[in-house]
């Protein structure tokens, strides 16, 4: 049996082991101490935005962000098909209801013109998800937002250092979440950041993070707030990552030119785009089978991890899920898409020689 090669682990090194034992001896290890404060003012430069809040992970991000936002019951949230279940469970958790668009073909990300098909009275909100690490197509989104007053919350979950037009995301909507969860580019294990150039926005979130207790009475708290702090330990893991941000960056775009190479000219089967006006930060290799279905991509995935190559699917629509699904409702790119999708192994830690074994594993599962 080959050795085991995952989809993804962390990059922990010597830097991001001192940090978090300086944390650890501080005494600070709950959600006060230098690392909070420096690791949200070094990811605010990072982003480009004029302020950063650190938060327990990026659902309760968006959540904060959301409720930040003034997003109650009856509204609606347009998100994409195409998207892990936080972005449309965290429009949920404020009672609104998650709009579902269809997702561009090329992008993978969500479709402007759909977006406008989706759009009713109700409509508070779009969140734009950078899936996979490839940036949405942003300034048609923020004029449809102008036109009709909507605020665009930047799901960046998958996409930290990626950039549209030469800004990095997170600083293009109202605001921004981050994930850092463990497969993330800069991961603190769990926690989450929001971006934001909105000092009232930023202020919002800050009270309500901390169960909405006032800054002049302690333990005054008037009205219903969240625990969605992030520990001064997590901090300190983040900020060692942070200052590795473009090597890891680097190292994963180099990553992908390396499955550019083991499989051009294959036909029939797609990776990852980077349209002209993006940077993609290739979070996940992502490989597109074009004559495949949910059978055929399943017992493909099976072959490889016998193969000692793990993989994942693309996530499942939105749509399809028990507590969202509608009868007679389905966006065609998305549920396309999903069912030809396959993240390939994308860790920071693999070398050329493991993506020449991959790809050539590859080419045998699907010409054999």
């Amino acid at each position: 049996m080959p050795k085991f090669i995952p989809v993804s682990e962390p990059t922990i090194t010597g830097k991001e082991i001192e940090y978090v034992l300086k944390a650890v001896k501080s005494g600070w290890v709950s959600s006060l101490g230098e690392f909070i404060t420096k690791f949200e003012e070094e990811f605010a430069k990072f982003v480009g935005t004029k302020f950063a809040l650190t938060v327990s992970n990026g659902t309760a991000g968006l959540h904060l962000a959301l409720v930040s936002c003034g997003i109650k019951e009856g509204d609606e949230v347009i998100v994409p098909d195409l998207t892990f279940i936080a972005t449309a469970n965290a429009v949920k958790y404020t009672g609104a209801t998650p709009v579902f668009a269809d997702i561009d073909k090329e992008t993978w990300c969500i479709s402007t013109e759909d977006i406008r098909k989706k759009i009713t009275s109700r409509t508070k909100a779009i969140i734009p998800v950078h899936l996979y690490g490839h940036p949405a197509d942003m300034d048609p989104i923020l004029k449809i937002a102008k036109e009709y007053g909507l605020y665009v919350i930047e799901d960046c979950a998958e996409a930290h250092g990626a950039e549209y037009k030469g800004k990095k995301v997170g600083s293009i909507g109202h605001c921004g979440v981050f994930s850092f969860y463990g497969n993330k580019i800069i991961t603190t294990g769990e926690g989450g950041m929001i971006t934001t150039n909105d000092e009232n926005l930023y202020e919002r979130a800050k009270y309500l993070r901390d169960h909405a207790m006032i800054k002049e009475r302690r333990y005054w708290h008037t009205e219903i707030g969240y625990n969605y702090r992030m520990t001064n330990m997590q901090a300190a893991l983040g900020l060692a990552q942070l200052e590795r941000a473009e090597e890891i960056i680097q190292k994963k775009r180099e990553i992908f030119r390396w499955y550019q190479e083991g499989l051009k000219g294959l036909e029939g089967i797609r990776i990852n785009p980077e349209k002209e006006w993006a940077k993609n930060v290739f979070w996940m290799v992502c490989l597109l089978i074009e004559n495949f279905d949910e059978e055929k991509r399943d017992n493909f995935m099976k072959n490889l991890r016998e193969r000692g190559i793990d993989t994942r699917p693309f996530f499942y629509p939105c749509s399809m899920m028990p507590m969202y699904r509608k009868d007679g409702f389905e966006n065609p790119v998305s549920y396309e898409i999903y069912r030809k999708g396959v993240n390939l192994p994308s860790s920071y830690n693999l070398e050329k020689e493991d993506i020449t074994y991959i790809c050539n594993e590859i080419k045998t599962q699907l010409y054999k």
